[in-house]
């Protein structure tokens, strides 16, 4: 899958394409809103939701909510995953509490494409009698306000934030406030670490999510398309699934272990490949970037070749036409023994030059003579 943007920080909304442009200098410069209807909801709920929901998902549960206040309740969503017995991905995923202690229920986030079968496998794993799944009674959505002004911009849309002690700059990747109120799934602002710039999830009810995206509308932040959000992704190096991420995936090949599996906590389902993988295996293929130049955006599945081996390496997934980087990028599968910095090129042996890097925790690995990136 490919999307487009400019090739440089847009300097002229009108040459650069328009939203796309004029969103990603305010995400940089100012604050930026993208509808993120590509996520789906389920509430866990019963007599032993946590217990259930630590045998089943890869990473920690997030702890009680803390006490009400002025400014909201303070809390955690952490990212997680959801495996088969062999360590697949059946979905990533973000676990939210909707109340506290062992019969507190759950919000659990998830993307659209792995919806369907992670309800599935949730169904089949967790015992009626102490976890039962339903849907929220009312349809739930989900902004991501992206941007330096985000923090203030929010604070003066979203009513229920008037404590000036409020500070969603603080907040690390992952933490969260939670606002009072009737609805039985409250309104959340997230912070992510998905893209490079500063930004913040918004999760609430439907009505309520349109609410704050008109009001952010009226205080100049641009709405911007869905196309954005991927841009920014695939910037930030962060895989997403159904694109870096499926059935045929384990953890530690699309670097996603430091952040979805909790090897401290007890069994899970797929624990024990996952760290048979850590303790004594490798995995075959690992997920890095590869700057492209002038190059086309490829589409997904294009392979990519050492100029010597007539065998494929790796193939592409996501990539876009970078403003960040002023070139085209792709995030890709590559064998193991490929290990970046090296070039490797791209659709055939003399095809275009694909400069591999590593991704880590932080984003992409760059080398001295890569164009530096815009700050």
């Amino acid at each position: 899958m490919t999307a487009s943007a400019g090739s440089g920080l847009p300097k002229d909304d009108a040459k650069q394409g328009g939203h796309i442009a004029a969103g990603y200098r305010s995400a940089i410069e100012g604050a930026a809103v993208v509808d993120r209807s590509d996520r789906r909801y389920v509430i866990v709920s019963g007599r032993a939701p946590a217990r259930m929901l630590a045998g089943l998902f890869s990473g920690s549960l997030p702890p009680d909510l803390g006490e009400p206040s002025a400014s909201g309740r303070r809390g955690r969503m952490p990212y997680s995953a959801l495996l088969t017995p062999k360590g697949k991905i059946v979905a990533d995923l973000r676990i939210a509490r909707l109340g506290n202690g062992e019969e507190g229920p759950f919000l659990i986030e998830l993307p659209s494409a792995g919806y369907k079968a992670a309800l599935e496998r949730m169904q089949q794993y967790l015992p009626p009698r102490f976890a039962r799944l339903e849907e929220p009674g009312e349809p739930i959505g989900l902004l991501t306000v992206i941007g330096p002004r985000a923090p203030e911009l929010l604070k003066a849309a979203i009513m229920e934030l008037p404590d000036p002690r409020l500070s969603l700059a603080e907040l690390d990747e992952g933490e969260e406030v939670v606002l009072e109120g009737a609805a039985a799934v409250p309104t959340r602002i997230v912070r992510t670490g998905d893209v490079t710039p500063p930004a913040w999830d918004v999760i609430a009810p439907l009505p309520v999510v349109h609410g704050v995206q008109e009001r952010l509308g009226a205080l100049d932040a641009v709405i911007a398309p869905f196309e954005l959000w991927e841009t920014l992704r695939i910037e930030r190096g962060r895989p997403a699934f159904g694109l870096e991420l499926d059935e045929d995936v384990l953890p530690p090949e699309a670097g996603i272990e430091d952040r979805a599996i909790d090897y401290r906590k007890g069994c899970f389902t797929g624990q024990e490949f996952i760290v048979r993988i850590r303790d004594r295996g490798k995995v075959n293929r690992h997920l890095r970037g590869a700057l492209l130049g002038d190059a086309t955006p490829p589409a997904f599945g294009t392979s990519l070749f050492l100029p010597d081996r007539e065998a494929p390496v790796g193939e592409t997934r996501s990539a876009v036409r970078s403003p960040r980087f002023g070139q085209s990028i792709v995030l890709a599968y590559v064998r193991r023994e490929i290990e970046p910095p090296t070039h490797l090129r791209l659709g055939t042996r003399e095809g275009p030059e694909a400069k591999l890097r590593t991704i880590d925790l932080n984003g992409w690995v760059l080398v001295e003579g890569d164009a530096a990136p815009i700050a």
